[in-house]
């Protein structure tokens, strides 16, 4: 028997190395004659939708986070080939590939025990999954390794990167055939498996990062051509653990707290009142980018007062992030240095405020905290939580179709709709209200600005910001901007509070590309720097290839590495 590797030497021994995250199973089956029937091949096709097979984008890499005085590599841009999340994404994305290669090729050997129906679902389940994660390794990485096949350890050492181009028209060749075999949906009774609307979703967003606009703008009409997908009705409590296989949600993996599958590290979006340490917090820059209910920004907007920072504004900004003497997780969020003590909900007391650093000098750097998703339930179950974890949902595909079409300058309604659907919904609305600020039409460079705005304020927390800002060339500019918070408690009250500049000192101006200038503020000494980013554009636009892979396999590693 020959041994089978994922792709290389350096990725099998780092796998077989990792004690921790057990990624092979006996459950997976092994050898030549597994995957010989059915049976066989369900599992196998189960165990590729393991969260480890689906890494996402993290919000810390962005201008949206902050995590105190703690930059990542990312923003940081200390980002190399030894970085413990490029060998980790490299790693378990080419043994998913390998898995699914071997699903393919045993299909072929296993006609004849399966029928019609089986053959083209296993067949083009499995495709979706290797386009999934192509995707994945070309837009980080860009220079990777293409294979359809399973390879000996002879074969994988003679590998070389692929063009991208060739690696492109595979996936979406993938994507093709999976969207022509599986079904558009399923009925209740039936189990939910990939559709062939996400196989049209995903090939939509793989477009878009490449900026093949026809391609993004065919493959997500096609996604709202199927009529299968709307939009969830309220945005508020989608994210939530009680929300289940949303009508929004076209491609997720499901979470559960009794089968430990589940969303860890909560202490650090929760509240200090409640128990948890509010150390990873929504940053001052994303705050400013929610218009204003007029759908204006704030430095144009007479709506907004920075007295009085979250009203008027866009209800996703309330939805996204705590508004102050609020309730939120069973006490009154307000974090004014002067606020030492407020009521707990549960009994009608008043407590100690350890969310306000007069307080607890570790209370949120910048006075803001995350909401979107987050529920009194994060309290309960060992800080584990069960939210699906969605993959793309239906918001997305519209703003894509949006985009593409924006870029192919192709202004017309059906671009306007599509903003204007997701718009309306943040306001509990339908599109053709006149009680939200609809997009009217525009030239191209306005109606970018919109779609930018749109998706910044729609997906926070989410994980899209990165590849959007790294999409629209704007990561080495927001990434090099020092990231701003909250004086100490001292110099607060004398410097803001006194002369009754809380919470923003000043209104900040919003530049053409959404993105809010602090100077004024900090240059005044009203602000305090937390962190300073950097990001390297000469290097930073693609993630270096592990260093193992070169030395060992002979790859070319990425410019600036």
């Amino acid at each position: 028997m020959k041994l089978k590797i994922a792709i290389f030497l350096s990725g099998l021994f780092f796998m077989t190395a990792c004690g921790s995250l057990d990624l092979n199973p006996l459950s997976d089956g092994s050898g030549e004659t597994w995957n010989s029937n059915a049976e066989e091949i369900e599992m196998s096709l189960n165990g590729l939708y393991k969260d480890a097979f689906w890494m996402q984008d993290l919000d810390e890499w962005t201008d949206d986070w902050t995590y105190r005085d703690a930059t990542t590599p990312v923003t940081g841009a200390t980002i190399n080939g030894e970085t413990d999340f490029v060998i980790t994404w490299w790693t378990n994305t080419y043994k998913a590939i390998a898995r699914a290669n071997n699903v393919i090729q045993s299909v072929d050997r296993a006609g004849a025990v399966l029928s019609k129906d089986q053959i083209d679902r296993y067949a083009a389940e499995a495709r979706f999954i290797r386009a999934c994660q192509y995707s994945r390794l070309l837009s980080h990485f860009g220079n990777i390794v293409y294979t359809e096949t399973a390879l000996t350890i002879e074969e994988a050492l003679t590998l070389k990167q692929t063009p991208k181009e060739t690696v492109l028209q595979k996936i979406y060749a993938d994507f093709d055939f999976a969207a022509s075999k599986l079904k558009p949906t399923y009925s209740s009774s039936e189990l939910k498996r990939v559709t062939a609307g996400a196989a049209y979703a995903m090939k939509a967003r793989i477009a878009l990062q490449m900026s093949d606009w026809k391609t993004a703008r065919d493959a997500a009409k096609a996604c709202m051509d199927l009529k299968v997908y709307s939009l969830h009705t309220d945005f508020g409590n989608l994210f939530l653990s009680k929300t289940k296989n949303s009508v929004e949600t076209i491609f997720a993996l499901p979470r559960s707290v009794a089968l430990k599958v589940t969303l860890g590290g909560l202490q650090d979006y929760i509240p200090r009142n409640a128990g948890g340490y509010a150390a990873k917090d929504p940053s001052w820059d994303l705050f400013c980018a929610f218009l204003c209910k007029d759908g204006l920004p704030i430095d144009e907007s007479p709506l907004f007062n920075p007295r009085e920072p979250f009203k008027n504004r866009d209800p996703r900004c309330t939805a996204t992030i705590v508004e102050f003497q609020t309730s939120h997780i069973g006490f009154i969020f307000q974090p004014h240095p002067d606020s030492v003590q407020v009521l707990r909900t549960s009994n009608n007391t008043r407590v100690n405020n350890n969310d306000t650093r007069s307080v607890a000098q570790f209370a949120s750097f910048n006075g803001l905290i995350w909401k979107k998703g987050i529920d009194a339930d994060w309290t309960l179950n060992s800080w584990t939580a069960e939210p699906d974890k969605i993959i793309i949902r239906y918001a997305d595909v519209l703003l894509m179709y949006a985009e593409a079409k924006i870029e192919l300058n192709e202004i017309d309604q059906s671009v306007l709709d599509a903003i204007n659907m997701v718009r309306a919904r943040a306001y509990g609305v339908s599109a053709t209200a006149t009680t939200y600020p609809a997009v009217k039409t525009g030239p191209q460079v306005a109606l970018r600005k919109t779609l930018r705005t749109e998706r910044r304020m729609e997906f926070a927390l989410e994980g899209a910001r990165y590849m959007d800002i790294i999409r629209w060339k704007l990561a080495e500019k927001v990434l090099n901007k020092l990231n701003f918070g909250l004086l100490d408690p001292a110099d607060l009250r004398t410097k803001v509070v006194k002369p009754g500049l809380w919470f923003f000192p000043q209104k900040p101006e919003i530049d053409d590309d959404g993105v809010a200038d602090f100077t004024p503020m900090f240059t005044a000494g009203l602000i305090k720097q937390l962190t300073i980013r950097k990001f390297d554009a000469t290097r930073q636009y693609l993630w270096p290839i592990p260093s193992k892979e070169v030395l060992t396999s002979g790859l070319v590693q990425n410019p600036g590495y």
